[in-house]
């Protein structure tokens, strides 16, 4: 069934006895009896705070999964990684282009500046990606994931490559680099997925394997969070 017609399935149930006290409003109301009324306004108020509350709990969770929590991760622990570390929740899809074998990783490039030192380093976010079997023993879904790991990595280096290059940059130079290679970052994840179609096409998966690790190889010198403006 669609997701949405199961959400709207859900509402209406749990809403149905605040629906029957309206019949009742109007019914009664036909009547000049105003009791009904105040009874309607008081229960469709705490069932409406109850929705309220549990809606944004949902939301939280669905975001990230606070009831198993595992902090980021930084890139020197990718080796670690397993579909174990994948606690974020999933509450309505259930297969990727008919498939139920499929995982969805977040990750994130940070940074703080603090006078001549620049840090930027990449993380993997456990508790805000997913994997739909957590029994799953697929290595190479667990290695695509990986790779969108690594691109983050690999884009987190190019912004400490290009900031050294600068010469005497300035805050906003530096944000203005790390800026763009975040949104370059999100461009080349989305087309790894799309010309690997989530790692079904082998072929591509592997081509992208071999020109991601050898990038990281070029920089290998920015494989360190902190790097020394002027230095």
């Amino acid at each position: 069934m669609n997701d949405i017609l199961i959400v709207l399935l859900v509402l209406l149930i749990y809403f149905s006895p605040v629906f029957y006290q309206l019949f009742i409003v109007i019914k009664e109301s036909k009547r000049g009896n105003k009791i009904p009324l105040k009874r309607f306004f008081r229960y469709a108020k705490y069932s409406l705070l109850f929705f309220l509350a549990t809606a944004i709990v949902f939301t939280v969770l669905s975001h990230t999964n606070y009831l198993d929590y595992e902090k980021p991760m930084k890139y020197d622990k990718i080796d670690d990684i397993t579909f174990e570390n994948f606690r974020g929740l999933e509450f309505f899809k259930k297969s990727l282009y008919g498939n139920e074998r499929f995982a969805y990783v977040v990750t994130s490039i940070e940074s703080d500046i603090s006078g001549n030192e620049v840090t930027i380093q990449s993380f993997f976010h456990p508790s805000r990606s997913y994997v739909y079997s957590q029994h799953s023993n697929s290595k190479d879904l667990l290695t695509h994931e990986k790779y969108h790991i690594k691109i983050t990595e690999l884009y987190a280096r190019k912004a400490k490559e290009r900031i050294m290059k600068l010469k005497n940059p300035s805050k906003k130079e530096i944000k203005e680099v790390i800026t763009k290679a975040k949104k370059e970052e999100r461009q080349f994840q989305k087309k790894y997925d799309y010309d690997t179609f989530h790692n079904y096409v082998l072929s591509e998966q592997k081509k992208y394997e071999t020109q991601i690790d050898s990038l990281l190889n070029l920089l290998t010198e920015f494989e360190q969070p902190k790097i020394i403006l002027n230095d």
